[in-house]
């Protein structure tokens, strides 16, 4: 009953019990995953699975494992003990969250749990994902939310083996990453007066210390983040802090409504723009930066020269810029939001894509017709439209995305993303869709996430477009 289902499992005879005697060898390179699992399992269990010489819990990096891949992993479990081991880090990391589902459901609980019995099952697990890009991005631009509820969703991202977060950093309505040369970016643009006239102030930031502590903690993980950085359009915070970077010049507030914001950069905010990436790519050390770049109301030639002269910055550097919508070059990730026929014309190009279509991706939309909290008006996202998403030949993979205009509180995040996210997890690691397997092992995932203090809401059947 695992989420995602792995690629082989053949159940055993006699299972290990974990108990008090119960210790972790490693090989060089595996110590990391060492210490994940020993700091997850050791606020249910108690138990300090301490590493030595002779553990009956073997966990083995080996580079020279063939058919494993970045991502894959093997697990053996036997009455005499547990061997993981996997080719890279990230393997290991997926291999120690497959371990957490196969333990009682009581082993995810945050706190000391008594008169359980610790046991794995017998098995051999052989698992790779069938796409490399399983994603999420969060958007933290509209509601900011604070590093200890990001940290948390990493791990349920973990749990679920996705690998991607894609943090929605600036929007028209607030900017949450510091630029030292620009520090108005956040003192003014990362706060505004209130929201849709609710007269309650709202805003945030990050340190570049949180975010490298975000990355260091999502990597641990498996979890590789990507930053995303709104242009030329959703430009109107930056405008508010600087006004001599747009189109039209002229002073403006902090956004405090929704929808789309006719603020752009000029082509003259160009130097500034590379100095914000410049921060970026110091910061991030991952391959791609999302550059945005839709619902933009510039002239179609200037919105195109701007992004591609900025791509060319981030292309320059080693790195490889995303974009929502296609631009000239074909070496730009392009994440086609709008239908299915984007992201066909990219692949022409020889494009690398990933699916994003909104109406099987976006979280922000409800996922069932009635007696939901706030969310985006127009479309019903369900669980099952989020397991069929997409998936041409050829794309990355897909990820899902959760616009917060809505959504203010940790509990509602995680509401709006809640089953559905896992129903991204199963279709884009698992090696062929069952839909039918999957709802069936939800009815026991569902106690997971239960435990988890996933609102109980979430839990509910499968539901379909009315």
């Amino acid at each position: 009953m695992i989420v995602p289902h792995p690629t082989r499992i053949v159940r055993r005879g006699k299972g290990f019990t974990f108990d008090c005697g119960t210790s972790v060898r490693v090989t060089p390179g595996a110590e990391q995953a060492a210490r994940l699992l020993r700091a997850l399992l050791r606020p249910a269990t108690g138990l300090p699975l301490p590493i030595t010489g002779h553990g009956q819990i073997v966990i083995a990096l080996d580079a020279k494992l063939v058919g494993l891949g970045a991502e894959g992993y093997a697990l053996t479990v036997n009455e005499h003990g547990v061997l993981l081991r996997a080719g890279t880090p990230a393997g290991l990391a997926h291999g120690v969250q497959t371990i957490r589902q196969l333990l009682p459901v009581e082993a995810l609980k945050p706190t000391r749990v008594s008169d359980v019995d610790w046991t794995l099952p017998g098995v051999d697990i052989r698992d790779v994902p069938r796409l490399p890009w399983r994603g999420f991005m969060l958007d933290v631009a509209r509601h900011f939310q604070p590093v200890h509820v990001v940290r948390r969703f990493i791990d349920l991202m973990a749990l679920h083996k996705l690998n991607v977060l894609h943090l929605h950093l600036t929007d028209d309505q607030g900017w949450r990453m510091p630029i030292p040369s620009h520090p108005l970016l956040t003192s003014v643009g990362g706060w505004r007066t209130e929201t849709n006239g609710d007269g309650v102030p709202h805003g945030g930031s990050y340190t570049r210390g949180e975010l490298e502590g975000l990355i260091a903690y999502a990597a641990e993980r498996g979890i590789r983040v990507m930053p995303e950085i709104e242009m030329p359009g959703h430009a109107g915070v930056a405008l508010a802090a600087y006004p001599d970077l747009g189109i039209a010049p002229e002073p403006l507030p902090v956004w405090t409504r929704w929808g789309v914001s006719d603020a752009a950069f000029g082509l003259h905010a160009l130097g500034f723009v590379r100095e914000v990436l410049a921060e970026v790519l110091e910061i991030f050390p991952g391959e791609y930066v999302h550059l945005g770049g839709d619902e933009c109301l510039l002239p179609e030639e200037v919105h195109g020269r701007f992004l591609t002269q900025a791509a060319e910055y981030v292309l320059d550097r080693g790195r490889i810029p995303a974009t929502w919508e296609p631009i000239d070059d074909p070496r730009t990730l392009v994440m086609p939001w709008k239908d299915v026929t984007q992201a066909a014309k990219a692949l022409e190009r020889g494009q690398p894509v990933v699916m994003t279509p909104h109406t099987s991706t976006y979280l922000d939309y409800p996922q069932s017709g009635s007696e939901e909290p706030p969310g985006q008006p127009g479309y019903v996202v369900t669980m099952k439209d989020v397991y069929h998403v997409p998936l041409p030949d050829g794309v990355l993979g897909a990820q899902c995305q959760l616009w917060t205009e809505h959504v203010r509180t940790r509990e509602h995040l995680e509401y709006m993303a809640f089953p559905r996210l896992a129903a991204l997890a199963d279709t884009l690691w698992s090696q062929r869709r069952e839909w039918e397997g999957f709802t069936t092992r939800m009815r026991h995932h569902a106690s997971r996430l239960a435990v988890l203090s996933i609102p109980a809401e979430v839990r509910r059947e499968p539901c379909e477009h009315q």
